[in-house]
Formats: structure tokens, C-alpha cells, sequence
């Protein structure tokens, strides 16, 4: 058994949280990791009202377990805060800004403050806000990031936010990324690509499976999909995604798609409602590679961290006197 600060924190039997992926991180995917024993993750996305009801509420109803809610720090809109708080999660997930004015509503309900950081600027920034855990993302995780590499941004981090706890995210998808995680000092680790391939993850079929039959080197990091989308992300944060061809098309001509979007913005909306990932886009890390099956997000919680733990035997086989 893997025992470390995250898993003290909340109670966990194993040191996972589940990535709070917007459109993918419902309520059963949630409900599935926190049973597992990991700490199951609502993603709330741009804060849409009726569907985080509707994902929080089932989320209370699957589950006993320590369980939390992310939020994209730069589009929580009035009420959206209050809403998620009302429903009395363990944690909340702040990425992509600053999470001051946000931190005393949260401690005052009693939850426990994680800040997602992509690079050491922003976990000192975390530390100053409260942050009780911090979460060092990586660029090769997928969806939105930056550009700060998983094996070098981890150590920087918990050396900048003292006794903090720190954990690992971008580019782990299965115990030996958790057991290298551990080595380096992060305290567990927060997971998405892997758990985007399970059967309770929200989404299209189509999509899992593209996952599993992609590689890592089919991945790339691109504004396209927000500005198609109009979703005004601020500089520095990209989206990896699996390649298709509207990424091949538009990416390097984000000023020629803008002035397309009466025509492209309808098409990909239809697109992606009907699953049609030549179009639509499907978030994906590099870690596509460590994905072979489908699998349900309970069993594979207790698979990863037993992986890890026989890493770390391993590990402490090569020492000698």
C-alpha cells in the first residue's frame, strides 16, 4: 500500500485523482474513481449551470467516498462557485489563473483548495493563496496546458512551494508513471488521457477508441479548437489533441480561421455532435500509447497503484551497501 500526504489528506487507499476533464469527468466517471479508491473529479468545464447540477448530483448519489470539482479559474461566472460548494465536495480544482479570489469561499466551506499550476510562477502564487495541495501539470498531458515538461516542472515545484504538498500530472497514464512521479517527490499523481478511454467518462465511443489506437507522436498542442469554438483562452495555454484534419488544416492559419468562423463554427458544432472526429477534436495526452483497452475506471485505480508499488519493490532492488 502506497500511503503519502495526498492520500492522508483525503482518506484515499490509492494516491490518483482523477483529471477534471471538461465534457468527460461527470458524475459517474467521479463516483467510479473516488469507489476505486482515488479521488474522483467533476469536471466543471466553462461552468454551464444545468450540467453541473446534473453531474454533482450524481456524483452524491454513486458514491460515500472523498470526491471533488475543477473549475477553469478564468471562466467561473457568477453562481458557479456557489453552486459546486453547495453540494459539498471534499475538494475543489482551480487551473489556468490566479486562485485568490476564490480561496477564502472555498476554505470557508470546509473544502480543501487544489491549484493546478504550469509552471513555478504560478505554484508560488498558489502557495500565497492557500493552496492546500498543488498539482504540477505538464505539457504532455492533454487538453489544456503549457509548456513546462512533467520530469523537470515536478521537482521545481515542490522545491519552490516548501511544505506544500505537490502532485504529478501530464504524461501518466500507469503505475510506472506513478511510481516515477513518487521518486521525484510528488505525493500522487492526477490523471485524465487514461481515464477519458473508460466506459463511465462522458463522451462519444468513437473517441475512447481513438484514444487507444493513437500514439503519442499523433498528439499536438494547438489554439485552433478554441478559436473555432470561440473560447477566449488567455496567452500561454494550448490544447493537446489527436491529430485530424481540421487541426491540419487550420493549425498555423489561426488568423485565416477567425475570419472563417461564420462558415467553420456551425460546421464544427455539427460535427461534433454527431461524433465526427475528423472535425470535432478529442483531448488526448502522449501517454495514447500506454492506452490498449477500455476498461472500467474503478479496477483500473487499485491496477495502477498496485503497478506502481511493485515498481518502487523494483526500484529498491538496485541499491547496494
Amino acid at each position: 500500500m502506497i500511503v503519502t500526504a495526498l492520500t492522508e489528506m483525503f482518506g484515499l487507499k490509492h494516491p490518483i485523482v482523477l483529471g477534471p476533464m471538461g465534457g468527460v469527468a461527470g458524475g459517474l466517471l467521479a463516483a467510479a474513481v473516488s469507489n476505486g479508491g482515488g479521488l474522483g473529479m467533476v469536471g466543471g468545464g466553462y461552468g454551464e449551470k444545468a450540467w453541473l447540477e446534473t453531474e454533482l448530483a450524481l456524483v452524491k448519489a454513486n458514491t460515500d467516498r472523498p470526491w471533488g470539482a475543477g473549475l477553469i479559474t478564468w471562466s467561473i461566472g457568477e453562481g458557479v462557485l456557489e453552486l459546486v460548494l453547495a453540494a459539498k465536495p471534499h475538494a475543489i480544482v482551480l487551473s489556468f489563473g490566479d486562485p485568490t479570489p476564490y480561496a477564502s469561499a472555498i476554505k470557508a466551506a470546509g473544502c480543501k483548495l487544489i491549484c493546478q499550476v504550469q509552471d513555478v510562477a504560478g505554484a508560488v502564487q498558489a502557495r500565497k493563496a492557500g493552496a492546500d495541495l498543488i498539482v504540477a501539470q505538464g505539457t504532455e498531458g492533454g487538453g489544456h496546458g503549457g509548456s513546462r515538461a512533467t520530469l523537470p516542472l515536478v521537482p521545481a515545484v515542490i522545491d519552490a512551494v516548501g511544505s506544500v504538498p505537490v502532485v504529478a500530472a501530464g504524461g501518466i497514464a500507469d503505475g510506472r508513471g506513478l511510481a516515477a512521479a513518487i521518486m521525484l517527490g510528488a505525493q500522487g499523481v492526477l490523471m485524465g488521457t487514461r481515464f477519458y478511454a473508460t466506459p463511465e467518462a462522458l463522451g462519444h465511443d468513437q473517441a475512447k477508441q481513438r484514444i487507444v489506437n493513437a500514439c503519442g507522436d499523433q498528439t499536438q498542442r494547438t489554439r485552433v479548437f478554441d478559436i473555432v469554438r470561440g473560447y477566449d483562452w488567455p496567452n500561454g495555454y494550448t490544447g493537446r489533441a489527436l491529430h485530424n484534419p481540421f487541426m491540419r488544416r487550420w493549425d498555423g492559419k489561426e488568423k485565416e480561421l477567425a475570419k472563417e468562423i461564420p462558415v467553420e463554427r456551425p460546421a464544427f458544432w455539427e460535427a461534433a455532435g454527431k461524433g465526427d472526429y475528423e472535425t470535432a477534436m478529442v483531448w488526448a495526452g502522449e501517454v495514447s500509447d500506454l492506452i490498449h483497452t477500455v476498461e472500467g475506471a474503478g479496477a483500473l485505480v487499485g491496477r495502477i497503484s498496485a503497478q506502481a508499488e511493485a515498481q518502487l519493490r523494483i526500484a529498491d532492488k538496485v541499491l547496494r551497501p
